[in-house]
């Protein structure tokens, strides 16, 4: 068995910006923290802060006054924003840059009186607070079934903005539908979904012809992640989103010759390290590392925490 070892994979840059934020934060005030929903979508990222005794919450309501709350990746609606303001808390913002473009051009549009389609998936942190921005303004799409059912005239001032972890495929979809029914849409200068998502779909499309086998390293909620095991699916072949080497089983490569290793951009290195060990020990497994694109995008910490980390 030959394993195809996918390059880029995991970490993104916002991933990285959050979690070193989030660690930055403990060293200073120590692990007395809470973080409003998970920091990033992966189990073993939101458990290692647990156990060192950050609490992640739902509500602001949960945190008491005073307290230091640090905002996810994902980023979060004005409402939450006030609320924390409301309750005296300290607020950081590890909201991934790429997200705050998506929040800022639904602003823009918003207030030259657009209508906005956001295209995204229902109940999802980053959709949750995007629409949070201008919720007067913007309706929901996930295919283009549903753009058929939106309520604007063919000529009405409408503009679309994406979540930026979708399928690009999938997103080009709803986009053509759009186009097709508002010729007159407006969209971003650039486009909303992110790089390290494109980048992960391209390199998974471009080295599922050579694989047998398809394995995800990435959590069940992480949308991104899913795009993953979808693309591996959509080539008609096996594809498996797990957490951990735990989950792996062994009849799962049963005639397999070659099996394509990728990681979704919340998923640690150390996940992907145990899951070719596995293959390496249970099969034999000889290793090819393969890169597609090289990615050097980093991303500062929020203003906040500098501030903080010079007056320390």
């Amino acid at each position: 068995m030959e394993i195809l070892l996918a390059n880029p994979r995991g970490f993104c840059a916002g991933v990285n910006m959050a979690i070193e934020c989030l660690d930055e934060a403990i060293r200073i005030f120590g692990p007395e923290i809470y973080v409003f929903h998970e920091i990033v979508h992966n189990k073993h990222v939101v458990d290692r802060f647990s156990r060192q005794g950050v609490k992640f919450v739902d509500s602001v309501d949960d945190v008491p006054d005073g307290a230091i709350l640090l905002y996810s990746a994902h980023g979060i609606s004005p409402e939450v924003r006030q609320q924390a303001r409301a309750r005296g808390l300290q607020a950081i913002d590890a909201t991934c840059p790429l997200v705050t473009k998506v929040h800022i051009e639904a602003l823009r549009y918003a207030k030259a009186g657009f209508s906005i389609v956001l295209i995204g998936h229902a109940g999802h942190d980053e959709v949750i607070g995007t629409m949070g921005e201008a919720p007067e303004s913007i309706t929901l799409v996930e295919s283009p079934d549903e753009v058929d059912q939106l309520p604007f005239d063919v000529d009405a001032k409408i503009a679309y903005l994406t979540q930026t972890t979708l399928s690009v495929d999938e997103a080009g979809k709803v986009i053509q539908r759009l186009r097709e029914r508002f010729p007159g849409i407006k969209s971003p200068p650039k486009e909303d979904i992110c790089y390290a998502t494109t980048n992960r779909q391209d390199a998974v499309s471009q080295l599922m012809p050579q694989a047998d086998v398809v394995i995800v390293l990435g959590s069940q909620n992480s949308s991104n992640s899913k795009r993953l095991r979808e693309i591996g699916e959509s080539f008609g072949k096996p594809a498996y989103l797990i957490d951990e080497a735990e989950e792996l089983r062994r009849e799962w490569f049963d005639g397999c010759q070659r099996v394509l290793v990728t990681a979704g951009a919340s998923a640690p290195e150390n996940v992907v390290e145990e899951c070719v060990t596995f293959l390496v020990d249970e099969f034999g497994a000889t290793m090819r590392e393969v890169m597609i694109r090289a990615e050097s995008v980093e991303f500062p910490l929020p203003r906040e925490l500098r501030e903080l980390q010079s007056d320390r």
